[in-house]
């Protein structure tokens, strides 16, 4: 469960944005704008990931496998962020390996022994939603609990990768038991997040 965490984590980290230029902008000349944007033009998608979201010590291992996986540009700007340009079809492709990764998850979660309570997560298809099915006794006499925490960040990235402007970015996590069907928790991400701190 950890590796496919960091592996997703680390795959929407690669290509998760923020904002596209305008027309006549130098793709190399960015504002220093920490918001997530994604501008999806008629052929194209541009992507760029924030400073804070970018580690220049391997900076060109970082370039040279987004242009493997199709990216066309892959840029680092003045100020620190990481443009990425691609086709419209390496965006569409990239989203489904977020979303494949994302199912590798939850089925290793639903495997492991390390959370014998869950016993299937279910979404709707822009990862806005989902329920884990649960052993309610087990479930509430454990700290199963955390793997929401995985599954929760994971959705939040995908729906930035997604175009999702950051404030709006929300996941609705309802928890059911197995045995008889009853919700018993509902949390949203990630303002019950904020409201644990």
């Amino acid at each position: 469960m950890k590796k496919m965490l960091v592996i997703l984590i680390v795959s929407c980290l690669l290509m998760v944005s923020g904002c596209g230029s305008a027309p006549g902008e130098d793709i190399g000349s960015r504002s220093t704008d920490e918001s997530v944007e994604i501008e999806k033009g008629l052929l194209d998608v541009t992507i760029t990931l924030p400073a804070s979201l970018v580690e220049e010590d391997n900076i060109e291992a970082t370039i040279k496998k987004a242009k493997e996986k199709g990216v066309k540009e892959a840029v680092l700007n003045d100020d620190g962020s990481l443009t990425y340009k691609m086709s419209k079809s390496v965006y569409r492709e990239l989203k489904q390996e977020l979303k494949d990764n994302f199912n590798e998850m939850i089925e290793e979660l639903k495997s492991d022994n390390d959370f014998p309570s869950i016993k299937d997560v279910q979404y709707n298809k822009d990862l806005t939603a989902m329920t884990l099915i649960v052993d309610k006794e087990l479930y509430e006499n454990s700290l199963d609990g955390f793997a929401i925490l995985g599954l929760g960040t994971a959705t939040l990235y995908y729906q930035l990768f997604d175009g999702v402007q950051a404030e709006n970015i929300a996941v609705t996590i309802n928890i059911k038991d197995s045995t008889t069907g009853e919700l018993f928790e509902t949390m949203v991400y990630p303002d019950d997040l904020e409201a644990d701190k």
